[in-house]
């Protein structure tokens, strides 16, 4: 109660969840609220590059499709890759940052020297050339994603494993001849829980920011598919005349990714007094 008193107090961490909240009910509930449900898919070219209007609240595209309801019906899919590129990428990174932090000799010195060298490349860079290698689809550019994510939860595992390593609790499960694992997945991995939840919640934003890229650089979700990056690419052809095309995808991206960026500030200010803001 007094953690949640405290998250109440932190208003763009509540503004943050609240965005959250609403992307997760558009997700879910998109084909049903949606104006147009089968604008997914369908063209309508007598109506095409109308502007806002009380018919098309954020006016339609190049093949009348009205634009609303493929950014309603775009959240599913943003969230979709996001959860499933952080899903991923912790399955990956925080078996290896475990045993980084708590084994010793070459096998945890390998781990990590392969995680600076991905740290050590610009994620988006290194997630455009794999998803060129893997070609265009939603599936690439997840994959792409993964590979170039699971380094970051790597890092923050292995410190919090090391700094972990030391505890009272750890020795006293060594004395009684506990396994690695046991000690590694039911005593050191709740205890390093916080700054995961974090990472990951941050991570769902960023993801949704470079699936975006992707998308937009024809290396992601591909036509038909209301895909937010690729709608602002597919807008370009019409600019500065048919402005509502490309302004509310990529509103739609900014307001999302700033959603969870808030949401993920909010937390880690809670789960680490450090880095609290005054307030």
């Amino acid at each position: 109660m007094l953690v949640l008193r405290k998250f109440l107090r932190d208003i763009p961490a509540v503004a943050g969840a609240l965005i959250v909240l609403l992307v997760l009910l558009l997700a879910i509930l998109g084909p049903w609220i949606a104006p147009y449900p089968e604008d997914a898919a369908a063209s309508h070219l007598l109506r095409r590059l109308r502007p806002p209007s009380a018919a098309f609240p954020f006016g339609t595209d190049n093949l009348g499709r009205d634009i609303l309801s493929r950014v309603i019906l775009g959240a599913r899919g943003a969230l979709t890759v996001s959860l499933t590129v952080v899903a991923a990428a912790m399955a990956i990174g925080v078996p290896l940052g475990l045993v980084a932090g708590y084994a010793r000799g070459v096998v945890p010195e390998l781990i990590m020297r392969v995680t600076d060298v991905f740290l050590a490349l610009p994620q988006l860079i290194l997630a455009l050339a794999l998803a060129q290698l893997l070609g265009p689809s939603v599936e690439s550019a997840m994959l792409a994603l993964t590979l170039t994510y699971w380094p970051f939860f790597t890092r923050i595992v292995h410190a919090e494993t090391q700094r972990l390593r030391g505890a009272l609790f750890v020795d006293a499960l060594q004395g009684i001849g506990a396994s690695t694992p046991r000690i590694l997945f039911l005593h050191i991995l709740p205890n390093a829980l916080s700054p995961i939840i974090v990472r990951a919640t941050i991570g769902l934003g960023f993801t949704i920011l470079v699936a975006a890229v992707l998308g937009f650089l024809g290396m992601g979700a591909t036509p038909p598919d209301p895909d937010w990056g690729l709608a602002v690419a597919q807008s370009r052809g019409y600019l500065p005349n048919a402005w509502w095309f490309a302004t509310f995808p990529g509103l739609a991206i900014l307001v999302a990714v700033l959603g969870f960026n808030l949401l993920g500030d909010g937390l880690r200010d809670l789960v680490d007094p450090r880095l609290r803001r005054s307030r």
